[in-house]
């Protein structure tokens, strides 16, 4: 069905918005979101879920009101389209679809989301950029193949946490060395109070485990070629994702995947594949303090509870480095994410600085015209 018209179900036929009754359950449609959704079905308009988004237009997983069936439509996006890139339709969103609108189906609104992994855009702008919508878990992987980037590791914790998804490490292709166990530990220790999991798509080592840790709405994310899309195909059951042989020189795998795309999984549960991330701005908010719960933990004997930890006498974090039991490394990459997300806060206040001086102007020019009088 690719334009399906609007039709009513018969009294035989499932109610999209019944759970757990519904099949769109199956991609996670729960009671709150029906609640949620009820003005819109009084609107004639039809539950959906956005599986991907490219150019203007995205896929979404609806229940065809012909034969109470699921299936996906093709769905423009533009009357949701937002300009600074985080409110637009997103693929993990959950949407209300009009299926009468010509030339053809629309997406009519976006229903509130749960979480959201938003990242910095490329470049200098301090504007963001929404990865996927409604995520329960967030995985993060890093390959096995060369030694982990525990500071990309840091960064990419922080994305997670800041989404409000749980965020887990997954350490790729532990085929391909033999102190995985090692490596753990030391990943363990720059990711407090995160699983991490050692696993390898080739053997099946640690898959069982990975699925036990990924109920509901689940993202990948990770730096081009650590092995997602091998892994969502593992997770799937089938190839739903294309793939390329990792170059001999170096093991690593080469950038596949284009465009964020939503799969359901055969023992229950969504994952969501997404490209590989070049560059991970972080975008503001509580993110970096909940990746560093260990420095936060220290900081909370300091002397002073404005303590800069630097020179401050009574300074628990740097006691801690003095001693060896916080790594330098580790505190150089906390200052690191804390000086960007000063950054954006900045940026995030001149924006909206300029935001209400342009209201203010508009509403001047208005009155004048209008012949009123305009009170600051």
């Amino acid at each position: 069905m690719s334009n399906a018209a609007s039709v009513p179900f018969s009294s035989s036929s499932p109610s999209p918005l019944d759970t757990p009754g519904s099949p769109l359950a199956a991609y996670g449609w729960t009671d709150e979101l029906a609640e949620q959704f009820a003005p819109f079905a009084e609107a004639g308009l039809t539950p959906a879920r956005i599986v991907r988004v490219d150019r203007g237009q995205c896929d979404a997983v609806l229940v065809d009101p012909e034969n109470g069936e699921l299936c996906t439509v093709r769905a423009d996006t533009r009357p949701v389209a937002d300009a600074d890139m985080i409110n637009c339709a997103c693929t993990g969103d959950w949407a209300a679809v009009d299926l009468a609108a010509r030339p053809m189906t629309a997406v009519a609104a976006l229903l509130p989301r749960s979480t959201a992994i938003i990242r910095k855009v490329a470049g200098k702008r301090s504007d963001g950029q929404v990865l996927a919508a409604n995520v329960d878990t967030v995985l993060i992987a890093a390959s096995l193949a060369a030694e982990p980037d525990l500071g990309r590791i840091e960064r990419f914790l922080a994305l997670a946490w800041e989404s409000g998804a749980e965020p887990v490490v997954v350490l790729t292709k532990a085929d391909l060395v033999h102190d995985a166990e090692f490596i753990r530990a030391d990943v363990e220790a720059t990711a407090p109070g995160v699983t991490v999991l050692v696993v390898s798509a080739e053997t099946g080592e640690g898959v069982d485990v990975l699925r036990a840790c990924i109920p509901g709405t689940t993202a990948f994310i990770g730096q081009s070629g650590v092995g997602k899309s091998t892994l969502t195909n593992v997770l799937a059951g089938a190839d739903v994702m294309a793939v390329q042989q990792a170059r001999a020189v170096d093991q690593k795998g080469r950038h596949t995947t284009t465009t964020r795309e939503l799969i359901a999984l055969p023992g229950g549960g969504v994952l969501i594949d997404t490209p590989g991330l070049r560059e991970v701005g972080l975008y503001g908010g509580e993110g970096v303090a909940l990746a560093f719960a260990d420095i936060a933990e220290l900081a909370e004997s300091c002397r002073f509870h404005d303590c800069g930890h630097a020179s401050e006498p009574g300074c628990a974090v740097q006691e801690a480095l003095a001693d060896g039991t916080l790594p330098e490394r580790r505190m150089e990459s906390y200052r690191k994410l804390q000086r960007e997300n000063d950054w954006i806060a900045s940026r995030s206040d001149a924006r909206l600085a300029t935001a209400r001086v342009k209201k203010w102007k508009a509403l001047t020019k208005s009155m004048r015209a209008a012949g009123g009088t305009v009170k600051w």
